[in-house]
């Protein structure tokens, strides 16, 4: 199946500062087949442009087609894309439920694979307001170019916004392996964070990136052929997961624990939920342990 090979720098463009006014899209030069060849591991373009490139890690196919662009920083990338196979990984008999939240980025059935949240953002808040107070004393007055000094804050806050995101990739990717490398079936919680953006937790939502750690669990799945399954968020810290029985009412966020009325069953509210995709995906309670036997089927998802 086509997929990107991911992207490689190109030293032999100049880094620079970000020139375009606000608004404006970074440049962007796609080609497909005919436009584009690798030789002696340069990149060679239509109009005789050749590239120098820093690979990562070589192709594991020839590319169909290549994306040269420069990101905020002013650096220059190539993504290439490349057929790749499945790679399959051993069953291990076990499934694991995953609810998304703000205090720990996933909850997970199994403690060990709970992901704290990270919080790479605010670590990183004070050089962040430090780079915004020096643009904001040199921004140039309309209609006169910008100073050394303010492209120059500009750009160290953009390298800082572009470490985060990938301090965030990284331990999304991380997290998602050893979730896919010990569970058959991972059913998750097909969470959507964007209405938090309208909330007092814009900030801590926006940091704990669940929506960059859902994808990568997803695409992490979908590489070595496990089960992911995305669960229907609503009611899922309403319902029991020992007996199904349904509250009455919204939990409010600051009630953390969950308490059953119908079974008296008491659990912490994530816990609770994360076992509910379990329910809700088809998959037995009892595999929150591994004790579903090795072989055995996976049932279907309700």
């Amino acid at each position: 199946m086509p997929c990107s090979a991911g992207v490689r720098f190109l030293p032999g463009l100049k880094a620079g500062a970000s020139s375009e006014e606000p608004g404006e899209a970074l440049p962007t030069l796609n080609y497909t087949t005919r436009g584009f060849r690798l030789k002696d591991g340069r990149l060679h373009l239509a109009g005789n442009i050749v590239l120098t490139v820093v690979w990562s890690r070589e192709l594991s196919a020839a590319p169909s087609s290549v994306r040269v662009y420069r990101d905020v920083v002013g650096h220059w990338w190539a993504s290439f894309v490349v057929a790749t196979e499945l790679q399959p990984l051993p069953g291990t008999g076990a499934v694991l439920g995953v609810d998304w939240g703000v205090k720990e980025t996933a909850t997970t059935t199994s403690d060990a694979h709970d992901l704290p949240h990270a919080e790479h953002g605010r670590k990183a808040q004070a050089k962040l307001s430090r780079y915004d107070r020096m643009m904001a004393r040199r921004k140039p007055k309309k209609g006169r170019a910008a100073s050394k000094g303010y492209r120059e804050a500009k750009k160290m806050r953009a390298k800082t916004y572009a470490k985060i995101a990938r301090q965030r990739q990284d331990t999304a990717r991380k997290w998602a392996k050893s979730v896919v490398r010990g569970h058959d079936a991972v059913p998750v919680e097909d969470f959507r964070p964007k209405f938090l953006a309208k909330t007092t937790m814009a900030r801590k939502a926006a940091d704990a990136a669940i929506g960059a750690t859902k994808q990568a669990l997803i695409e992490m799945g979908r590489k070595h052929g496990r089960d992911i399954r995305l669960v229907h968020p609503a009611h899922t810290t309403m319902d029991c997961a020992s007996c199904g029985a349904r509250t009455k009412h919204a939990l409010p966020l600051s009630e953390r624990t969950y308490t059953c009325t119908a079974c008296g069953a008491v659990s912490p509210r994530d816990k609770n939920s994360a076992r509910v995709m379990l329910v809700r995906a088809g998959l037995i309670p009892a595999g929150v342990g591994g004790a579903r036997p090795l072989g055995a089927l996976l049932p279907e998802a309700a």
